[in-house]
């Protein structure tokens, strides 16, 4: 017995040579012994045809791989092309169309509506207003304060641990008596005593 070629490189669970048809040794209602070879006949046929058309088709595409190689064209491009193309079918299919004109119309009314004329001008009324330029300035300022506050401590800060870096020997690493006599360790000692008390 010699295995049909089911299409995938392998062996099928049918024989060229099955006799009686079906498995289990009866043909199908209506099927004379002659039609069903010739049917298996057929099968074998068309099954090689697809495996010859797979293996056609498999040189075609590695030798178009070739070419795009040869061409510079990465996979990379290629799917960059793609979505470039799908984007465009996308714009000018007729429900993307249909849907912008839609959005179109409804930012039309939108805009022309008395609610929004009357909220836009009630925003520029307030803008205009000298309370709220005055609180843009207040804000202003306040923020300007607080960024010249922040950088001022954070140059005191510095300039304390530079201090107490200075007053840090090397020799006397092993005694605090000579940190405790910088001015920033007194100065925090003497907080801390407050805070204490």
């Amino acid at each position: 017995m010699e295995p049909i070629n089911n299409g995938f490189g392998g062996a099928s669970g049918m024989s060229r040579s099955m006799e009686g048809g079906a498995a289990g040794g009866t043909l199908p209602p209506g099927l004379t012994e002659e039609e069903a070879e010739e049917l298996r006949v057929e099968l074998s046929k068309v099954e090689d045809e697809i495996q010859t058309l797979k293996q056609v088709l498999s040189a075609k595409e590695r030798h178009a791989g070739d070419i795009k190689r040869q061409l510079g064209i990465s996979p990379l491009s290629e799917i960059k092309q793609n979505i470039s193309k799908g984007w465009q079918d996308v714009q000018s299919s007729n429900a993307y169309v249909q849907t912008k004109e839609k959005l179109g119309q409804w930012n039309e009314s939108i805009t022309h509506s008395n609610v929004y004329l009357t909220a836009s001008a009630t925003l520029d009324d307030i803008s205009q207003s000298d309370a709220y330029k005055k609180t843009q300035e207040a804000f202003s300022q306040a923020g300007q304060m607080t960024s010249e506050a922040l950088s001022t401590m954070g140059a005191a800060i510095s300039q304390r641990i530079g201090t107490m870096r200075l007053g840090y020997n090397v020799h006397h690493s092993l005694s605090m008596p000579s940190m405790r006599s910088s001015p920033s360790f007194r100065s925090f000692e003497d907080k801390m005593g407050s805070i204490r008390k």
